[in-house]
This record gives structure tokens, C-alpha cells and sequence, in this order.
């Protein structure tokens, strides 16, 4: 936290001082009302506190019924923030939009900061009138407020009580109160400099813990996606990783509506996509008539920060934090803030994907071993044991004996023909998948068979290939991969029953597909972890779909019946 510079402080006294000397009787008798003015502008260090306090301060040493100060924008053209002193809440609103400093009086003292005294504002040439609702105003008095010398703004003052004009005491004592204003001001800006850093910091460090906690990663980057927004006081946050058609597509968003524009691709045509790939970045001011910006998604957007995920020489993918239209635009300390954290959150990511490999690495290891001990010791000794079981059928005279060992000789061929359909599935990489959604599915639930130690049951309803589309089928197996995870690791199951009905008929008249994965395990705890169910909800809203819970097929409904569904 900045402390106030007490050299400054002693300066600015000193001007006062000598400001005040050979002055009137009457202006020194209200030094102690000035030095008690200039103590209550330095007692904060909030910026916009600090404005506040500074308004008040200013009217009530002025004797004024109005004040405002206009903070100067960063390119010196126009007012990025106007604080008031004296107008009701309900004047202000109906006034509307407050003034932008690009004409009129309060544009030409930007241009021109220095301290201006007006009898009658209106009857000034540079005078652009005033909007409708706006209370009567005609005696003026502006000061220019300057931090570390460069302009900051200007001081208002209108309406000195009893309709006198503003005097030269009254100016000489704002232009002191200006100076301490800037000192204030000075201090709530490094003070708000630094609170924001902090901030990015710690924004940074959540993202790079999600990331590294080796949990799923579309919840990793819909952190990485709510941290932005939030930090960026932004509409949204958004997170886009190279499509696979070229382009990018938004994989995780925090925003009012998410999934009006999840799995949304912006395509390689773009001149923003380009320059993301290419690893710079892109500040837009109005999204919504930006020529750049080609998707629908825009229309609704202002300012937007647009950059790229890149470490290392590679770009992973681009994150987005746009405002809505009309917002303050990002400023230069912002766009710094928010690249450090843009190249914090890559770095984390390829640390993330290099753990994920390091794990998927020993994955496939452990399936290679686990293929090997299928092939060469389980069927091996069920081969064994059926040509055993033959030959004892052989030799034996009773026909039920006969027959009885028959149909265990068959069951054991049905096993190992299923121990090699798992052994298959082991030694499969994910690109060699076919592309049928009923062979993806069942190869899905050969893989569960591995660790749950039975195949689950399943159904198809309906022709499942030809009705299902190949984005709505990658979510379906993507959500029953996470189902079979859940009932694996929580549910304690020892029946599973998996059903995809391409048949489904929604409320609204939309024909749907849905999956079921149906256990007689223990249930959903109250309490527990909820971030695979929060996944396969999100998966479903982003086609147009839904995701619920249901009873399970355990006695007396006991266990947990997962619904999936999406329209086709």
C-alpha cells in the first residue's frame, strides 16, 4: 500500500502558504477550513473514494452546490470517468448519458487545463448547452488537477450559494485543494495499480492450480475462462484452442449465457484468428462494428482483449475477455495485466498437457502389460481348462453330465472371445476409433470392463450411426466415458446397464438421442465432488440438450441412473 510522499505533502503547504500571502484578511481566516479540506482529500486510498471525497470537499470549501471532476482520458481527447458532487440520483438518470469531454466547455478545458472563472457559463462561446433534465447552472469555476505533472482532469465547480459569482479567494483556494487532490490521487493510483497486480497474481496462481491438479481439463480451462472475466471486468471470458478444420473454437466460457457460444469455430479466415496463431494479440474498441470481427457472437461486444496462449515459440490457443458495448475501455495497465496472465495460464497449460502425457505414457504402459497378462496367461489357461473340460465330456457316460460340460466349454469360448475384444481395445491408440457411434460406444465399455471387472449390459434403440451427428456422437461418447468413470470410481456397482435410444422425442417436438447408464451402487453422496456431473450438464446445454440424475436400478431404486440427452 502506497504511503502518502511526505516531501510532496510539505511542498504543496509551501505553495499554499505563499499562495496566501499578502492576501485579504478574510481568505486567511479560512486557512483552517482549507487545511482541514486538503486532511480529508489524503485520508483514502481508494481511487473513486478518493474522487468522491474530493468533490465534496471542493463544494463545501467553494461554498458550491455542484462539483465534478472529469478524468482525462489516456489519450488526452476525451473523459474515460465523470464523478459528481450534488445531483440527485434521479436527476442523474434522467439526464442519461453523462458527458464524453469531446465538445463543449468541459472538451475545451482539456485542451486547454487551466483554471477558468465564468459569471455565466451559458454566455460562454465554448458553451454547448445542456441536456434535457439537466439543473440550472451559471456561475463556474474549473481547475485543472495534475499527478506527477501530467494532467489528470478537471475540477468543476457551478452554483455558488446565494448566486454570487465565484471570487479569486475561491479560486485560490481550489487551485490549493487541486494540488493536494493530485498528491491524493497520485497515492490511490499506486495504490490501485498495486491491488490489481495482486489480484492478476492470484488469478494467475488459481489458474496454474487447477491446471496442475491433474483434474479434468475442460473444468481446468473453465477456470481459466471465469478468472479472466473476472479479473478483466469483463461480459465474459472465453477460452479458444485450434479446431481441428483449422480456425478456433471456444471450448470454455464464463458468461451469462455459455452455451449460446461453446463449440462455437471461428474459422482461419478470420484476420483475428491469423494474427492469435501468430501469436499477437488483438485490442479491439467496439467489437460490434469491428470489420475484423466475422461471427454473430460479436454483435453484443465493445471493448474486447483478444490474446494469444502462446510459451515457448508454440500458441496453444487464444483466451478472449470482451465487455459489453458502451463499457470503459481497457486501459494500457490492463492490457499488460491481462498479456502476463494470458502467458501465465499457457505456460501452466503446457505443463499440464506435459503431465497429462507423462500419465497417459504410463496408461499405456499399464495397458500393454495388462494385454500381454490377458493373452499370454488368462487365455491360455482357459484354453486349458476347456480342453479339459472336453475331454472329461468325452470320457463321461451320463448324458446331464455331458451336456452340463458342454455348455461350460461354450461360456468359456464366449469369455475368451471377449477377453480378446478387450485385449483389442487396449491396444488401440484413441485416433484408430471407428467412426460408427455404436462400435465407439461399445469400445467404450469394453475398456470399462478392464477395471470394473464385468462388461456392462447395453441396449441400442433405434438406427444410432445414421441419426447421430459426428459433434453430438463425440459428446455422447465423451459423456459415457465419464459416466463409466463415475460408477468405477464412486458408485461401487456391480450392474451397469448402458442404453443409447436414438428414438427419443423431446417436450418441444425435436427428435433427440439419449443415454443411460443406469448402476446398482451407492448412489450420489450429499456433499461429494459434483465436477464429472457439472461436465456431462455442460457437454448436454452446449448441443441444446440436458443432463439429470435418476433412480438407479439397485433394489428399491437404490443406485444412480445417469440421463444424457441432446437433440439430433
Amino acid at each position: 500500500m502506497a504511503e502518502p510522499d511526505p516531501k510532496d505533502s510539505l511542498d504543496a503547504a509551501t505553495r499554499a502558504t505563499r499562495s496566501l500571502q499578502g492576501l485579504s484578511t478574510e481568505l486567511t481566516a479560512r486557512v483552517p477550513q482549507l487545511l482541514e479540506a486538503m486532511r480529508s482529500v489524503g485520508a483514502g486510498l481508494e481511487l473513486h473514494s478518493t474522487l468522491d471525497r474530493i468533490c465534496e470537499t471542493a463544494a463545501e470549501l467553494a461554498h458550491a452546490r455542484y462539483a465534478a471532476i472529469g478524468v482525462v482520458d489516456e489519450l488526452g481527447e476525451g473523459l474515460s470517468d465523470f464523478v459528481t458532487y450534488g445531483v440527485p440520483q434521479e436527476v442523474a438518470e434522467e439526464i442519461g448519458r453523462r458527458p464524453d469531454g469531446h465538445r463543449g466547455l468541459l472538451g475545451a478545458l482539456i485542451h486547454d487545463p487551466a483554471p477558468v472563472r465564468l459569471a455565466d457559463l451559458s454566455t460562454d462561446p465554448r458553451s454547448a448547452g445542456f441536456p434535457a433534465g439537466h439543473p440550472r447552472m451559471r456561475s463556474f469555476l474549473g481547475v485543472p488537477i495534475r499527478v506527477q505533472g501530467e494532467i489528470f482532469g478537471n475540477l468543476y465547480l457551478t452554483e455558488k450559494h446565494g448566486g454570487a459569482e465565484f471570487s479569486d479567494y475561491d479560486l485560490h483556494m481550489v487551485r490549493v485543494l487541486a494540488t493536494e487532490a493530485g498528491i491524493a490521487i497520485g497515492n490511490a493510483r499506486l495504490y490501485e495499480a498495486a491491488r490489481q497486480r495482486e489480484h492478476w497474481i492470484d488469478g494467475s496462481v488459481a489458474v496454474t492450480t487447477a491446471l496442475l491438479s491433474g483434474g479434468d481439463a475442460d473444468e481446468a480451462l473453465s477456470v481459466v475462462a471465469e478468472q479472466a472475466r473476472r479479473l478483466a471486468d469483463a461480459a465474459a471470458g472465453i477460452v479458444l484452442l485450434p479446431a481441428g478444420e483449422g480456425g478456433l473454437e471456444i471450448v470454455a466460457v464464463s458468461s451469462d449465457d455459455p452455451s449460446s457460444s461453446l463449440g462455437v469455430i471461428i474459422p482461419a479466415r478470420s484476420a483475428v484468428v491469423a494474427k492469435l496463431l501468430a501469436g499477437e494479440a488483438v485490442f479491439i474498441d467496439d467489437a460490434a462494428t469491428d470489420g475484423r470481427m466475422i461471427t454473430r457472437l460479436a454483435d453484443r461486444f465493445g471493448p474486447s482483449m483478444m490474446l494469444p496462449l502462446h510459451s515457448g515459440g508454440r500458441v496453444l490457443g487464444a483466451l478472449a475477455t470482451p465487455r459489453l458495448r458502451g463499457a470503459r475501455p481497457f486501459t494500457e495497465a490492463e492490457r499488460t495485466l491481462a498479456t502476463q496472465f494470458a502467458s501465465q495460464a499457457a505456460l501452466a497449460l503446457m505443463m499440464a498437457e506435459a503431465q497429462r502425457d507423462r500419465e497417459r505414457l504410463a496408461v499405456y504402459e499399464d495397458r500393454d502389460r495388462i494385454a500381454r497378462d490377458l493373452h499370454d496367461l488368462v487365455i491360455q489357461r482357459l484354453f486349458a481348462t476347456g480342453m479339459m473340460l472336453e475331454s472329461a465330456q468325452r470320457r463321461s457316460v451320463v448324458p446331464e453330465v455331458r451336456t452340463g460340460v458342454g455348455r461350460a466349454v461354450d461360456e468359456l469360448d464366449v469369455t475368451i472371445q471377449e477377453i480378446r475384444t478387450a485385449i483389442f481395445a487396449l491396444q488401440q491408440e484413441p485416433a484408430e476409433a471407428p467412426s460408427g457411434l455404436r462400435t465407439r460406444v461399445l469400445r467404450e465399455i469394453n475398456m470399462a470392463a478392464v477395471p470394473l471387472g464385468f462388461k456392462p449390459a447395453h441396449r441400442f434403440l433405434g438406427p444410432v450411426d445414421s441419426l447421430v451427428g459426428e459433434l453430438t456422437g463425440k459428446n455422447l461418447v465423451a459423456a459415457l466415458r465419464e459416466a463409466l468413470s463415475n460408477a468405477f470410481r464412486h458408485a461401487e456397482a456391480s450392474l451397469i446397464d448402458v442404453v443409447v435410444d436414438a428414438t427419443v422425442t423431446l417436450p418441444d417436438g425435436r427428435g433427440a438421442v439419449r443415454l443411460s447408464v443406469a448402476d446398482d451402487g451407492v448412489g450420489v453422496p450429499e456433499g461429494g465432488r459434483r465436477s464429472g456431473l457439472r461436465n456431462l450438464a455442460r457437454r448436454a446445454e452446449s448441443l441444446g440438450g440436458s443432463s439429470r440424475l435418476e433412480a438407479g436400478i439397485g433394489e428399491d431404486g437404490g443406485g444412480t441412473t445417469v440421463v444424457w440427452e441432446a437433440p439430433l
